[in-house]
């Protein structure tokens, strides 16, 4: 796997692998790599003779309440990971290589990006699009691979691509739960063990929310209810939202039909937490 830092170096790397007839994959991350980033990379690999990682924590995307400070930053154990799954290229920048001098453009989405996430996070899409963006145009793959997990990103990134005319295929993978349920996040490691424990009850809502559908349980309301029973009674865990929402709009709905989503994000002690699952799938099996 060949590691770059600078733009003219991914450049150069890519252009060779185009110069030999590759095909581009790509996969944006923050690091803190686990096996769903991993997954990515696995997907990118089976229809891509080139996989581009990327590993960038970006600042734009936090609040100055935000953890950027102690996002977790494991660079080797990234880059160790990453070459052992079949990455091509590692492109590791740094703030000052993504952002050489004052920034006067952004890409601002509408008022989509209001709600939810950004509801509780104001400005935190406009610099993740904004990041996605530039990487696009550096790397100008194929394909792109995200995960479902970010349910809200990957939708206003899907938009983007869309009234951008970004020339990249996107590849939605589904998300990776570990053994009990838990979506793997790169948040997960700032669980203790007790807190570890609750942060399952988030899947065991979104999986009490799903069986109640596939009953017959059609009103949204009620749906919440059924989740927020799942939730309410662990002390050590606080709701942000919990909604069902359509697709592409994520607006709330008042009657859930098959394709909409379930949208969760609690606070597990200090730790932040999102989820969600596709209405009319069944919910993976939990312990």
């Amino acid at each position: 796997m060949h590691v770059v830092r600078s733009v003219l170096e991914l450049r150069a790397a890519i252009a060779a692998a185009r110069a030999g007839g590759a095909r581009v994959g790509f996969v944006p991350t923050m690091g803190a790599l686990h096996a769903g980033h991993l997954s990515l990379i696995d997907r990118a690999r089976a229809v891509c003779d080139c996989v581009v990682l990327s590993i960038f924590v970006n600042p734009m995307q936090f609040a100055p309440t935000d953890d950027l400070a102690t996002y977790p930053r494991t660079e080797a154990q990234d880059l160790e990971l990453a070459a052992a799954r079949g990455a091509t290229i590692a492109f590791v920048p740094s703030v000052a290589v993504m952002f050489p001098g004052p920034r006067v453009v952004a890409v601002v989405p509408e008022s989509i990006a209001d709600r939810w996430e950004g509801a509780v996070r104001p400005g935190h899409f406009a610099g993740v699009l904004t990041v996605v963006a530039k990487l696009f145009n550096l790397v100008q793959p194929d394909v792109a691979v995200f995960g479902q997990k970010d349910l809200q990103q990957v939708t206003l990134i899907s938009a983007m691509v869309r009234d951008l005319d970004f020339p990249v295929q996107l590849d939605i993978a589904p998300i990776v739960r570990e053994p009990d349920g838990l979506a793997m996040s790169s948040r997960n490691r700032y669980l203790n063990a007790g807190n570890r424990a609750v942060a399952c009850a988030l899947s065991r809502s979104l999986a009490a929310i799903s069986q109640a559908y596939l009953d017959g349980v059609t009103d949204a309301a009620a749906l919440r209810v059924i989740g927020e029973s799942a939730l309410t009674a662990h002390v050590a865990l606080s709701i942000d939202y919990l909604d069902v929402v359509r697709a592409a709009s994520l607006e709330s709905v008042a009657v859930a039909s098959h394709g909409d989503y379930v949208m969760l994000a609690a606070r597990v002690g200090t730790t932040r937490l999102l989820d969600n699952h596709r209405l009319g799938d069944p919910f993976p099996a939990l312990p």
